[in-house]
């Protein structure tokens, strides 16, 4: 079995979305996701869920607006939220400086998100 290798966001592949959000995946596996996602002032991504992948956002810097299942969350830097499976969410950066978190997801989500009308 080989070594693994250490990885960085300068060496992860990297991808935007809504044209200014970012993320790096760091491990993209079947069974785990891990994403190192940075999102400006200002930015949201659509409500959602996700059918079989649990996953947890982890604040690197800056606060995270977290809609899950109507209730609004305030994740600080060094705090984190879980969301399980079939709960409605929707990440938001409602500040005025960038927040960078980590989102890991198990299983993957890839082919698992559907979005929720508002």
């Amino acid at each position: 079995m080989a070594s693994p290798t250490p990885i960085s966001r300068r060496s992860a592949p990297h991808y935007f979305w809504q044209e200014i959000c970012e993320g790096w995946r760091l491990v993209d596996g079947e069974d785990l996701s891990v994403i190192h996602e940075r999102m400006p002032p200002g930015t949201a991504e659509e409500r959602h869920r996700h059918s079989k992948a649990n996953q947890f956002f982890f604040v690197l810097s800056g606060q995270l607006s977290m809609a899950l299942e109507g209730e609004l969350h305030h994740i600080g830097a060094q705090e984190g939220l879980s969301v399980p499976a079939g709960a409605a969410h929707q990440a938001r950066n409602d500040c005025d400086a960038a927040v960078e978190f980590l989102v890991i997801s198990a299983p993957t989500t890839r082919g698992d998100r559907m979005p929720v009308a508002d």
